[in-house]
């Protein structure tokens, strides 16, 4: 299977989300959190050059000429963003395009916006490899992992469908 950057970034945030995204039970299109993500996407992409872009199986939000940028509501989980950008990071130089990777996060309530930038290193690209093969492993399950509740699980998508 390919792995999309929603599913590395679910990897990093809940295996048993990875696993369901990835088996096609999808159920973000009721949740309330993905779509104000959603909305604040467009926003940010008003008339505006250079925004999503679809590349093989990623989708990237924005590139410029020395950044690809990630833009997310929150930073709740920025180990799962910071891997999700290093994933579209080595998609884009597997393609002979090289950058930097820019995260914004525009979270509501605060006034200033977070920025965190990355680079593909050689080391954390060896890393990435060795993610991309565990989530291949996962994805290759019969079954889900089991449901472990987590204070996160209350805003996720898939809440209902693991705890009630």
């Amino acid at each position: 299977m390919k792995i999309t950057g929603t599913i590395i970034n679910y990897y990093f945030h809940c295996k048993r989300q990875c696993w369901l995204h990835a088996n096609r039970i999808n159920l973000e299109d009721n949740s309330e959190e993905v779509r104000i993500g959603k909305v604040l996407h467009e926003l940010k992409a008003e008339g505006k050059k250079n925004t999503e872009i679809s590349i093989d199986n990623i989708k990237i939000d924005k590139i410029t000429d020395e950044y690809l940028v990630e833009i997310k509501k929150s930073d709740a989980d920025i180990e799962a963003v910071k891997w999700q950008v290093l994933l579209y990071l080595k998609k884009l130089k597997e393609k002979g395009i090289v950058r930097k990777g820019k995260i914004e996060f525009g979270e509501r309530n605060k006034q200033d916006k977070k920025i965190i930038y990355i680079e593909l290193t050689e080391e954390n690209e060896k890393e990435l490899d060795e993610f991309l093969g565990s989530i291949n492993n996962l994805l290759e399950e019969k079954s889900s992992p089991n449901a472990e509740f987590k204070p996160k699980c209350k805003k996720c998508a898939y809440y209902e469908y693991c705890f009630i």
